[in-house]
């Protein structure tokens, strides 16, 4: 009996793979090819956006949501081909899809801000932003995350919801950016020998723009100091460098034309 069972068995099994196992061979041999194909057409797709200068931030969204949709179809199709029942697969797919989507919301929430971020362009790759407490230069804006790049080469992952539910500062829309500073001399020291050493290196500097005019006024007679604050306007890209350069040379000019840069200090008398 037990025999017979076993022969019984072995009949099924064989008749089973008669009837599916080329249906399954088959399939396999599709997902692969059709994976390889996908990965194919992706890479194409974004190397022909770039050459006709396609949205940098838009490439890399589009590729990435171009390749989920190819496989979720290659899926569908391959399962179809071994023999289960499409509509109910996809049934079971939506019911699925619908638990994951509850349990996954923040994911969807980073979806619907890479939408929104692609559409309204309050960035693009390559812009410098301060954004979700972070700021460096956008590198690359998926379906779920932006990836900047931060000063000290450092890589930074930000949710797409949070950037796009909340503040930005890009600071890469305008071609120009004002540059403030503030200077003290001391007390007893001339303020119109102050203001001239101001404008004489305002002059020599050929990044800073004379129109609009740069702007030089005493702003505070502080503690220990007499303020002055200083107001030009460079091209963007100029910014850091400029600023930094100013600041060297005025510490170097003020020594040499007499002018003290006060720090804080205190007094102590000792009373016998």
């Amino acid at each position: 009996m037990e025999t017979e069972k076993i022969l019984d068995y072995s009949d099924k099994a064989i008749e089973l793979l008669w009837k599916y196992g080329p249906n399954i061979v088959l399939s396999i041999v599709i997902l692969i090819v059709g994976l390889m194909v996908i990965r194919l057409l992706t890479n194409t797709i974004s190397k022909v956006m770039n050459k006709r200068g396609a949205d940098p931030s838009l490439t890399p969204f589009l590729k990435s949501l171009l390749s989920i949709l190819l496989k979720a179809m290659l899926v569908v199709s391959v399962v179809g081909m071994v023999g289960i029942e499409v509509t109910s697969f996809v049934a079971i797919i939506g019911a699925a899809g619908l638990a994951i989507g509850l349990a996954l919301q923040d994911t969807l929430q980073n979806f619907a801000g890479g939408v929104i971020i692609l559409f309204l362009k309050p960035f693009r790759v390559g812009d410098f932003i301060e954004g979700a407490s972070h700021s460096g230069t956008v590198s690359e804006i998926q379906i779920f995350n932006t990836y900047m790049k931060t000063g000290d080469n450092k890589t930074i992952i930000i949710p797409n919801a949070q950037l796009a539910n909340s503040s930005v500062t890009n600071f890469s829309t305008e071609a120009t950016r004002r540059v403030d500073w503030t200077f003290g001399i001391g007390y007893g020291d001339k303020g119109s020998l102050a203001r001239e050493v101001l404008l004489d290196l305002i002059k020599k500097d050929s990044r800073i723009k004379s129109d609009p005019e740069p702007f030089i006024a005493l702003s505070e007679l502080a503690g220990s100091s007499v303020n002055f604050v200083v107001k030009v306007w460079v091209e963007s890209g100029d910014y850091w460098d400029v600023f930094y350069d100013m600041n060297e040379n005025v510490y170097n000019t003020f020594a040499e034309k007499g002018l003290n840069i006060p720090f804080p200090q205190m007094d102590v008398h000792l009373h016998k």
